[in-house]
């Protein structure tokens, strides 16, 4: 695989991901903003992707901007629910209630 990210920045952004408490959930953007790369919500999902080669992260309380879970990622609905997280339908976390207020 060609490296396309910096470690330091990987470790930043999976650091913060794992501050993300058990009943919350962060969105890309919000990850992106607290490391100070406000329009690089995408290289957030780029690093979760990958997560899993660099350790155990609890990448399943992250969403998008709505709320959407990972289309595909069946699991990561009941990991959230597990940890307490109700959904507003399907697909979406009410972010109202469980969004993490960092």
């Amino acid at each position: 695989m060609k490296k396309i990210l910096d470690e330091s920045l990987i470790y930043e952004i999976l650091s913060v991901v794992e501050e993300i408490p058990e009943g919350n959930v962060a969105t890309y953007g919000q990850i992106a903003r607290l490391i100070g790369r406000d329009k690089n919500s995408r290289l957030v999902g780029t690093v979760l992707r990958r997560a899993a080669f660099y350790g155990e992260y609890p990448c399943h309380r992250v969403v998008n901007h709505a709320g959407r879970l990972v289309p595909g990622w069946t699991e990561q609905r009941y990991l959230l629910e597990q940890e307490g997280v109700s959904m507003k339908n399907d697909t979406h976390v009410d972010l109202k209630r469980f969004q993490w207020d960092c």
